[in-house]
């Protein structure tokens, strides 16, 4: 038996399993995508999956830290 049976043409994602959608931005915190991005994701033509994680690097300084809970929400208000 060979790895060839087991071998599968993945898609490139930014995706780090960190789905958390910052509440200004509207982009998720560990990949940087959109939500419109992220759904549709697996049917975007290689190039325009390419623009997006292009474009990622530009995008960091817009996500903040934020405190969660209580504390979080106190401080917004």
């Amino acid at each position: 038996m060979t790895d060839e049976i087991w071998k599968r043409a993945e898609i490139d994602s930014p995706c780090v399993k960190v789905c958390v959608i910052h509440p200004e931005t509207r982009l998720c915190t560990g990949c940087l995508r959109t939500i419109d991005e992220i759904g549709a994701w697996s049917s975007m033509t290689k190039a325009a999956r390419q623009a997006v994680m292009d474009d990622l690097p530009d995008r960091a300084p817009l996500i903040t830290k934020r405190r969660g809970g209580r504390a979080g929400r106190l401080k917004r208000d």
